[in-house]
């Protein structure tokens, strides 16, 4: 287990990481998830041991390992930037930390191949990084990573630079390879939906403070707090300010929104409303109410979805629609909310009632 007790990070004076918590068990897989400049990469260099924390202790396996060396722990790391040694072949860039342990001929050869294989390496086995694509010598790194079996496997945005295709195979690879040597795997993205994909657990990130840990599925459906639950949307999460007012949510006095069942304890007063991108559209949704005019700020065709964002009042939403939906802007449109889904946070921003 890797435990994080009390830690901080501070340079130059300007806090990066504000006192943390975290434990990691063996064998599990953890998303460090958050914007550009949250702190992740800050935290798993503090993990790494590259930096010591300006307060607090790191434990591994009950072993104080806070003044431990980087070449002194049993870690492996991959940046989305690759680091690969130049005037290595591929084969013996992967092959580094499995000679540097005093593996032997047989052991190394046939864990090379076999990383490889997985990695689509194999035909550059005897090239140098140098003739490599950017997503080649990004699948070296990796590669060597997996093959030096280490107790913590630290992973910033590792696919950040190769195609579709291999990206979302390595996806589902990657946590099955790493959990099977009973490892901790780390793995930073910016990316909601990579978090999902993964699964696990996750720490959502903001301006170098964990705002929630736990099971992916539950920070997603269950954020104990508003910039939790913006951490996890991608599109931006749709808001709006609103009073509760019994079995309504309303604006100036006119009902918007019906409550239902699982908000129906939040008491009457100011609240901020929250839904995701997707839980709004043209059909109505069983449990929704009359539907919403708002009118159309732009449209963006992604292929076989839309990004339709319009205005309702002072606010500002996005919404995912199936299909081609070329809108002029200004138009006014008839949509539904599934208040099925709705979360509720009060004015501290703290997640109010229960979950749908």
């Amino acid at each position: 287990m890797l435990e994080m007790k009390n830690i901080s990070k501070v340079v130059g004076g300007e806090t990066h990481i504000h006192p943390t918590n975290l434990a990691l068990e063996r064998g599990s897989l953890n998303v460090l998830l958050g914007p550009t400049l949250s702190g992740k990469t800050s935290l798993m260099r503090l993990m790494a041991g590259l930096d010591k924390p300006a307060s607090g202790s790191i434990h591994f396996d009950g072993a104080d390992v806070t003044g431990v060396r980087v070449q002194q722990r049993s870690v492996a790391m991959v940046y989305q930037q690759f680091i690969n040694y130049p005037a290595m072949t591929v084969y013996d860039n992967i092959a580094s930390p499995m000679r540097i342990k005093g593996a032997d001929n047989a052991t190394i050869d046939r864990e090379v191949r076999k990383a490889a294989e997985l990695l689509k390496l194999t035909p550059y086995l005897d090239r140098t990084p140098l003739n490599l694509s950017g997503g080649q010598q990004q699948r070296t790194a990796l590669a060597r990573a997996i093959v030096k079996n280490a107790d913590l496997v630290l992973l910033d945005e590792p696919l950040a630079n190769l195609d579709y295709k291999l990206r979302e195979e390595l996806r589902e690879e990657l946590p099955k390879i790493f959990a099977a040597s009973g490892a901790i795997f780390v793995y930073a993205t910016t990316e909601p939906s990579e978090a999902l994909l993964l699964g696990g657990n996750t720490a959502a990130l903001s301006e170098g403070r964990i705002t929630q840990f736990g099971r992916t599925i539950d920070v997603y459906r269950r954020p104990v707090d508003i910039v939790t639950a913006r951490t996890f949307a991608d599109p931006p999460l749709n808001t709006i300010a609103l009073m509760k007012a019994g079995s309504h949510f309303t604006l100036e006095g006119k009902p918007v929104l019906s409550v239902p069942p699982h908000l129906a304890t939040v008491s009457d007063g100011p609240c901020t409303v929250a839904f995701q991108p997707h839980h709004i559209s043209f059909d109505q949704p069983n449990g929704s109410g009359d539907p919403l005019a708002v009118k159309t700020a732009i449209s963006e065709i992604a292929g076989s979805e839309s990004f339709i964002h319009v205005g309702f009042a002072d606010a500002r939403w996005v919404m995912l629609a199936p299909g081609i939906h070329d809108i002029e802007p200004d138009a006014t449109l008839e949509v539904f909310v599934d208040t099925r889904h709705l979360m509720a946070f009060g004015p501290d921003g703290r997640a109010i009632g229960g979950t749908a």
